[in-house]
């Protein structure tokens, strides 16, 4: 079971600003990393309502027992029928405006909600939310470091497996066994080898390829450690590259690195997009096709957002991404990332994977 966390009634304490400013006497999460970000509720499934002062914890009889022991001043409510227990808990507490996360609630359950309370009673909170685990804490950025030195030991042996005929899809598993070693509790998402003309496709899926001479290899993985995720990518190169490739990886590199020394408390996210996304120039500026990069906390993608669209602005403590990449259609494709920490004046690197161009011969 996970270990109480002290600062869990500090967070709740945050919030209580919420009720006063958004004029509400109720707020309803069902986003199951804000259950366990607010309570330390580490179950899949559960409702957290919170009032001024009060905070009660929603589960089904899978999950009572581990709820009591996994929290602390929050009073726990076992249900047969979610949305009775929610309903019930609405009309015992006389609520009368109610904050809800709309974007992680399913239009099946808001209407059967609806259906039995005043849809005007509901008041959609995601703007004002979404923020609210985008600055960690000292135990947070503890476990971020750990699973970060996890993924990059992992990645590190990998470099060192690859081989000419190995699969996308061998390479892979051999990453996500290395990870399980090094003491990953799972993956932070769904591992990247890209190969090739694969490497051009952003999401692309570990194919049966074998990797050939001459091959850009992305890499782009990450692992959970006690809840908190990793995030890094790495492109290598397999034997020799053209000079168009070595340039490119250099542009790349460019990118990453003026946006990371431009990552300081203040800065707008939007602004650290421009500053990657100007070294690309005319020529390959339409292959940078997505954001700088994300948040990354308890899910992988989360507040703040690096792109051009963004009007977050850094804070310290905030954790984010820097991962500009080029992908060229049918030839080739480049990214590279790293996880930083957002600190007053500059910013910590939490990944550690060298991103200088790699060759294997």
């Amino acid at each position: 079971m996970q270990r109480k966390n002290n600062n869990i009634s500090v967070r709740r304490s945050r919030l209580q600003k919420i009720f006063s400013a958004c004029k509400i006497d109720g707020l309803i999460f069902f986003n199951m990393s804000n259950l366990r970000y607010l309570t330390g509720f580490t179950g899949s499934d559960g409702v957290l309502f919170m009032r001024p002062g009060q905070t009660n914890l929603l589960v089904d009889g899978r999950y009572t027992s581990q709820a009591g022991l996994e929290t602390t001043d929050v009073q726990i409510i076992e249900y047969k029928d979610k949305i009775e227990e929610i309903v019930g808990a609405i009309k015992k507490f006389k609520l009368k405006r109610i904050g809800l996360e709309a974007d992680s609630i399913t239009l099946e359950m808001y209407s059967k909600l609806t259906s039995r309370v005043p849809r005007e009673m509901f008041v959609d909170l995601t703007d004002e939310l979404r923020l609210i685990r985008a600055c960690k804490d000292e135990g947070e950025i503890k476990l971020m470091k750990k699973a970060a030195e996890i993924s990059s030991s992992a990645m590190a042996s990998l470099i060192n497996q690859i081989e000419p005929g190995s699969t996308e899809k061998a390479l892979a598993w051999r990453l996500e066994i290395n990870a399980r070693e090094y003491g990953a509790d799972g993956l932070a998402f769904e591992t990247i080898v890209a190969a090739g003309e694969n490497s051009c496709l952003p999401h692309a899926r570990p194919t049966e390829r074998k990797i050939k001479k001459g091959d850009f290899i992305v890499i782009d993985f990450g692992v959970k450690y006690q809840g908190y995720c990793s995030d890094e990518t790495c492109t290598i190169a397999f034997g020799k590259l053209t000079d168009r490739q070595k340039n490119a990886y250099q542009i790349v590199q460019d990118a990453h690195d003026r946006a990371i020394a431009g990552i300081k408390a203040g800065m707008s996210a939007a602004d650290i997009d421009r500053c990657a996304r100007s070294v690309f120039g005319r020529k390959y500026g339409r292959y940078f096709v997505h954001g700088t990069g994300h948040g990354v906390g308890l899910e992988v993608h989360e507040a703040p957002r690096l792109s051009s669209l963004s009007h977050d602005i850094l804070k310290p403590w905030m954790v984010v991404t820097v991962e500009p990449g080029l992908y060229i259609p049918g030839l080739w494709g480049i990214r590279i990332e790293d996880t930083v920490v957002v600190k007053n004046n500059s910013c910590e690197k939490l990944t550690k994977m060298n991103k200088e161009l790699t060759i294997i011969e």
